[in-house]
Formats: structure tokens, sequence, C-alpha cells
């Protein structure tokens, strides 16, 4: 299988008279795209929780608050040069996928998997990939997607929106154990990393597409390690303090046979992305019959030379 980056540059404009902005007000461009409100962390404890299934007689769902801030989202289709994994933290890629029913778990394990793995070398360069996970998510009518798109007893996955990024320093290196099992291959790693493979699954994306945030726009002061609390474990995510400097991007109408992967997590501390920080959104005046978001998304972990 071979994949092929995926992006459509802007045409060409005709040349317009040159206007003079006012005194001390430089014109800023802005590409194209939508204006969109993001849950960012608000008010937080010194480490913020999240329950992903009812919690105990007492105890709330969350010990923070979120708050949402207008941002302006560019249509990453209108740039004129296509972002990449290690300078933006992501990137689309034409994709086919072989599967034909994402309902069915032993096919999405049994292909599925094999595809997103050559797929995240290819992307990366890396030597070795494997996927360690997938997620099926649903949009719920009459639902925003302001939340972590769970309820009741997590068991039914909907559009994320909040700002967040799935590994923080402290899981980003946790997971790499969980993975490699085998000390000799694990003492042979210099530098792996994390991406996420996201894929819709019941065509065109017209309704709650997801966002990804420039990681060149994003300072570690911006990171807030959280727990993230299941039954059985807790796991450790980054949520995210708002900025105005911080860059969104997505892909409109993102459809089957694309995939959109992303950078969650590397191990190279300098000269590329690290951590991408994504939520989903609401796109505006979207028609009452509009088909309902289904999405996949795959974590692969990528091993380098």
């Amino acid at each position: 299988m071979r994949f092929q980056a995926s992006h459509t540059a802007p045409p060409r404009q005709p040349s317009s008279p040159l206007v003079q902005p006012a005194p001390f007000s430089p014109a800023t461009p802005r590409l194209p795209g939508v204006s969109a409100s993001f849950g960012y962390l608000g008010a937080a404890p010194e480490r913020p929780f999240n329950y992903m299934f009812q919690p105990p007689a007492g105890t709330p769902w969350q010990n923070c608050e979120y708050a949402l801030h207008p941002m302006h989202v560019v249509d990453a289709r209108a740039t004129a040069a296509r972002p990449s994994i290690d300078r933006e933290g992501f990137a689309l890629w034409d994709a086919p996928s072989a599967v034909a029913d994402f309902a069915d778990e032993a096919e999405i394990r049994r292909y599925y998997y094999a595809e997103a793995a050559e797929l995240a070398r290819w992307v990366t360069g890396a030597r070795q990939a494997w996927v360690f996970d997938h997620l099926v998510r649903r949009r719920e009518a009459g639902r925003p997607a302001l939340g972590f798109g769970r309820q009741g007893d997590g068991s039914k996955p909907a559009a994320v929106g909040r700002v967040h990024n799935d590994y923080s320093e402290a899981s980003g290196r946790r997971r790499l154990d969980l993975v490699l099992t085998d000390p000799a291959a694990l003492a042979r790693v210099e530098r792996f990393a994390i991406v996420n493979i996201w894929r819709s699954i019941a065509g065109p994306v017209v309704d709650t597409p997801l966002a990804v945030c420039d990681a060149r726009s994003v300072s570690s002061r911006d990171l807030v390690p959280t727990e993230i609390r299941y039954p059985e474990r807790s796991g450790e995510i980054y949520l995210v303090r708002h900025a105005a400097r911080h860059q969104w991007a997505y892909f409109p109408g993102m459809d089957r046979h694309e995939a959109l992967v992303f950078k969650q997590y590397d191990s190279q501390v300098n000269g590329t992305a690290r951590f991408t920080p994504h939520s989903a959104f609401d796109l505006p005046d979207v028609p009452a019959d509009a088909p309902l978001r289904q999405s996949i998304e795959v974590r692969c972990l990528v091993v380098f030379e």
C-alpha cells in the first residue's frame, strides 16, 4: 500500500489595488476558516482529575472548570504548504482502507491495525510501529461537542470537545514500557513517538470535525497534567490553558479515504513537534438533517532507528 499526502493549494486570486492600513493599525492576514468555541481548562487545583465513568457517591465528576474561548480555525486545505507531522505536529494523508465494516471489532483488529501501523511508519519514517488502542466514536444527536464524549459508564464514546493531548511527559514514557515488554527490545530504543490516526467512517464530516493545534504555538506552560480515572485504572493526559497565540486548523469534509495523523508524544525534546492538542468543535450553520459524525481513531507507538 502506498500513501499520498493530501492537500489542495488555494486558487490564485486576481490582483487588487493596494490598500494602505490606518496608521499604527497594520492589517492582519487571516487564512480562510471558521470561528469556533473551544473548551480550555479554567480554574483548577494543582492536579485536576476527570472521571470517565459514574463516580462514587458524593464524588464530583471533575474537580476543575472549563472556559469557552472563541478561536479562528484555519482551513488547512487552503494553506500554501502542506502541514508536516514533525513541524506543525499533524498531516493529512490519502490512505484508503480495505475495512468494509468499522462496527466489526474483529475486522478492525485483523486488518485496520496493520493498515494503521504501515501508515504510521510511512508518515513518521519510523522503523517499527505497534497499534495498541482504538476507539470508534459516534456523535450524539442534540448534544454539543463540549465535554469528554462519555457519559454514564463510559461505554458510548462520542465527540470530545475539550482541548487536550492524550499523553503527558510521564504517561508517554510509561506507554513505551506497556507496549514493549521485551527487556532487550526496550533497551535498544533511542527515540520513540506516539501518533494518533483519525478517520471518518461514515462519509464526509459535516457537523463536528476534529481540530488540531499547531504544536509550534503551544508552550509547555499551557499543558497541565490531569488524571483521567477509569473503573480499573487511571491515566494522565494534558489539559490545556488558553493562549491567544494558539493556531488551530482543520480539514473540511474529511472522508473515509483520508487519515489525519498527528503527534501525541515524542521522546526527542528538540527540533520536532512533541505534543499536538486537539478537540472536536461544532461547525456553524449545520443543517438540522446533517448526518452525525462517526469516526475511528487508533493510537500507535513508533520506534525510530
